[in-house]
């Protein structure tokens, strides 16, 4: 398969060609346009219990598209809901790419997507994500979605970072993190603004977004007139 991140800059969509007998998974509402030669089916990914899990715990869809080239070569058009970017990564199947609950988009074949769940109760309640998370293995090309511009961060043996809850996108799940306080105490944190935030160690990639869609849908809010 061969294909193309278009409009990078401001609302991009994957551009897929696909030869006969190629396939393409996305999120239910990904799919833009398609060639005639495209069969579009609805799926569910991980089983009957993988999909409620997925349902119940991470807000998507029970069920994914799957794209295929089944009358002929052809070419797939997907985008996502979110004002922001998207990002290619390819995976060896030597590791496994934990998602944050809306990054997920599409994948080849080859790559499947489960539910994650998190390893510490203090990692589960106090992130922001919830108990769980979407985590893309196998070996392919994942494509993850952002609100905002998808910014990685590279972190050698020794180095470390300290990121937003808001603003993570994914991580190899190889890589240590830990939920901190942003602030020095828990009070001074929420009264900063920042509340919880994620220490990264490295090596590995950590993919951010550079707009926080939580802090988006809370302006939206404010802006909207309350009923006396």
């Amino acid at each position: 398969m061969n294909y193309k991140i278009l409009y990078t800059e401001a609302f991009p969509v994957i551009e897929a060609s696909l030869r006969q007998g190629e396939s393409l998974k996305a999120e239910s509402d990904a799919m833009i346009a398609m060639s005639p030669t495209i069969e579009l089916e609805g799926k569910m990914e991980g089983g009957i219990m993988g999909t409620l899990v997925r349902k119940v715990f991470t807000g998507k869809s029970m069920f994914m598209q799957t794209l295929t080239a089944t009358r002929g070569p052809g070419t797939v058009l997907l985008g996502h809901p979110l004002p922001g970017g998207i990002m290619d990564v390819s995976l060896d199947g030597s590791y496994g790419l934990i998602v944050q609950k809306s990054g997920f988009l599409a994948a080849t074949q080859g790559i499947s997507v489960e539910t994650h769940l998190q390893k510490s109760f203090s990692k589960g309640f106090m992130s922001g994500e919830g108990f769980f998370l979407l985590k893309i293995v196998g070996e392919g090309v994942a494509f993850v979605s952002s609100y905002g511009v998808i910014h990685p961060i590279n972190l050698e043996k020794g180095e470390d970072i300290i990121i937003d809850n808001g603003h993570l996108v994914a991580w190899p799940d190889y890589m240590h993190y830990e939920i901190e306080a942003a602030s020095s105490g828990w009070f001074s944190s929420l009264t900063s603004g920042e509340g919880v935030v994620c220490h990264f160690y490295g090596p590995g990639t950590v993919l951010i977004q550079t707009r926080n869609p939580a802090s988006f849908q809370s302006w939206i809010l404010s802006m909207i007139p309350s009923r006396s």
